[in-house]
């Protein structure tokens, strides 16, 4: 018997969680390939968003060792939680807070906005969608169909705005094992479902470019042997557009 049975419970909980992925996502994974890989081929940018621990996502992908150089996180402290976790829950509801923040980031018909949101309602995450969808860019939501769905009560989802979305399958409130004694649940499951579904369709890009002929933007751990050359490479490409390399 383990020493450990709800961090057990958790993490068997998140193996079938991401067991099912593919199942439940297979044709928005591949719609999101077939886009992410456009972009690619256009030399296009794929711009990252989301608020709250959300924004966590597009720094995951970031200057990522295997990930896409082409890949860009927007980032705006007021919308994050390193500076003031509970304001940041305040801007995110506000309208208009997004307009001036994507204004440092030109997205064109030739990119796509990845916009990540649980709860997949809030204000900023919502009119960003909105936003990229008028500059016309392609947009893929990473979001808990199920959540977003109780939490909406008639208001306008990032699901219904994207263009793809990938399900996380979390359920309300992210949290999934339950407290002996209490009310409480523990065990968010987003962060790591979303992370597994966004590198998922990226590393069916690199692998489709590579079979193709042209040459994935993949960086390289800076401890691996030719790293520094490959990424100094990727930097001096993609940094007059990646205001945050």
């Amino acid at each position: 018997m383990t020493k450990t049975p709800t961090a057990a419970a958790y993490l068997a909980d998140l193996t079938a969680r991401m067991g099912r992925l593919l199942e439940e996502n297979a044709d928005a994974i591949a719609d999101a390939a077939d886009a992410v890989e456009r972009t690619a081929r256009a030399d296009g940018l794929v711009y990252i968003f989301g608020t709250g621990h959300s924004h966590t996502m597009a720094e995951e992908a970031h200057y990522r060792a295997g990930g896409l150089a082409l890949t860009v996180p927007v980032l705006s402290t007021p919308l994050m939680v390193h500076e003031g976790a509970v304001a940041s829950t305040t801007f995110e509801r506000m309208p208009g807070v997004i307009v001036p923040v994507f204004e440092h980031y030109p997205m064109s018909p030739d990119d796509v906005l990845i916009i990540v949101s649980n709860s997949g309602v809030n204000t900023a995450t919502v009119e960003a969608a909105q936003l990229g969808k008028a500059r016309g860019a392609t947009v893929i939501a990473i979001t808990s169909e199920e959540y977003s769905k109780q939490a909406a009560r008639g208001r306008t989802r990032v699901a219904d705005v994207a263009d793809i979305v990938l399900d996380n399958g979390a359920p309300p409130g992210d949290a999934t094992m339950s407290v002996p004694g209490s009310e409480l649940r523990v065990g968010p499951v987003s962060t790591s479902i979303g992370a597994a579904l966004m590198n998922a369709v990226f590393a069916e890009v690199a692998a489709r470019l590579q079979s193709s002929g042209a040459d994935a933007p993949i960086y390289l751990s800076a401890n691996m042997p030719g790293a520094k050359e490959v990424n100094e490479k990727l930097v001096a490409r993609y940094r007059p557009r990646n205001r945050h390399l």
